[in-house]
């Protein structure tokens, strides 16, 4: 069947400058780190990126080593390009990154001219793209030169391979010195995808101030510390859900009692606001004007609609604030 997208697709959806670029993105996004490799079903995967377009997400994020296993989520989402997407293609922001270990030797992985070159060919090739429109430094490397890995980015980006730059993981005096490079090498950094979440805020302890004065964009992903801001735990683990599966990253004994007391104090705030907790998780980040994007994943067209409707109220009351700080804090 023909997939045909939604015509009223970007009458809802909020989309914002990423830093001071002229480059828009939705307030969500969606990330295919989980639920679109080979281990899992393509008809889903297909499913929510049809109703994630029709939503008005137009920020699809991916990176090599997703699936699992590594690379398959590139190459499923290459087949839904295909079949799908390819004629709306100059609707969409795709990215990428190179960083992680992809493929054994020494060329592998981490940040060197070698690594990131030829990874992103890859990436390329698996999806069936001439460009990725954001190409990003995945996590620092500690043994490359930063300029090398600086100079990567802007390599591609002058091959018509990347039409931005983007880091991930990068502390915050990194991000400026990457940035400052970046910036002098004529390519400025678009981006920053730092894991940012009510339960993880190091990003507020110098990155984002970094990321405002350098008119760097943030977007932030693990918004709900891998389910763990949902509803889904509240009473225990679900043989479903990520901390039950086998290949997730949300491990069991991440999901602790102390967790847990925080998780349901949150989630009566949360029904005081006329929201599920993730969508108050959700809003909570897009509260600050610092952040660009929020970062979702999915495992069902459900889960997407009802992530979503988060946009619905991003406003907090002081005392909202207040609370939920205190909560956090305690």
């Amino acid at each position: 069947m023909t997939y045909l997208p939604d015509p009223s697709r970007y009458e809802s959806m909020t989309y914002n400058h990423c830093g001071r670029s002229g480059l828009k993105l939705p307030a969500i996004s969606l990330g295919l780190w989980h639920n679109f490799g080979g281990v899992d079903t393509f008809e889903n995967g297909r499913k929510i990126v049809h109703r994630a377009f029709d939503l008005g997400i137009t920020h699809f994020d991916l990176a090599n080593n997703y699936g699992p296993p590594p690379g398959s989520a590139e190459e499923h989402f290459g087949r839904m390009l295909a079949a799908d997407l390819k004629s709306y293609r100059d609707e969409l922001v795709i990215s990428s990154k190179a960083g992680y270990y992809m493929w054994p030797g020494p060329y592998g992985e981490w940040g060197s001219r070698k690594y990131m070159i030829s990874s992103l060919d890859q990436s390329l090739k698996r999806m069936g793209l001439d460009y990725v429109d954001i190409f990003y430094s995945h996590r620092p490397d500690p043994n490359t030169p930063l300029e090398e890995t600086m100079m990567a980015l802007d390599q591609v980006v002058r091959q018509g391979k990347a039409l931005y730059a983007g880091l991930s993981n990068y502390t915050a005096i990194q991000t400026k010195e990457a940035s400052d490079i970046l910036r002098q090498l004529g390519t400025p950094c678009l981006i920053h995808q730092p894991r940012y979440s009510m339960f993880e805020r190091w990003v507020e302890e110098g990155l984002l101030d970094v990321l405002e004065t350098n008119g760097i964009g943030c977007i932030a992903f693990s918004p709900l510390a891998q389910g763990l801001l949902t509803n889904r735990y509240l009473e225990g683990i679900p043989p479903d859900s990520r901390a039950g599966k086998p290949t997730g990253f949300l491990r069991p004994e991440h999901v602790t009692e102390t967790a847990i007391q925080k998780v349901k104090q949150l989630n009566n705030i949360a029904t005081g606001r006329g929201q599920s907790l993730a969508q108050m998780a959700i809003a909570w980040l897009l509260k600050d004007s610092r952040v660009t994007s929020v970062l979702i994943g999915a495992s069902s067209v459900d889960q997407l609609n009802d992530n979503v409707k988060a946009l619905e109220n991003t406003w907090f009351e002081q005392q909202e604030l207040d609370a939920i700080n205190d909560i956090l804090t305690q």
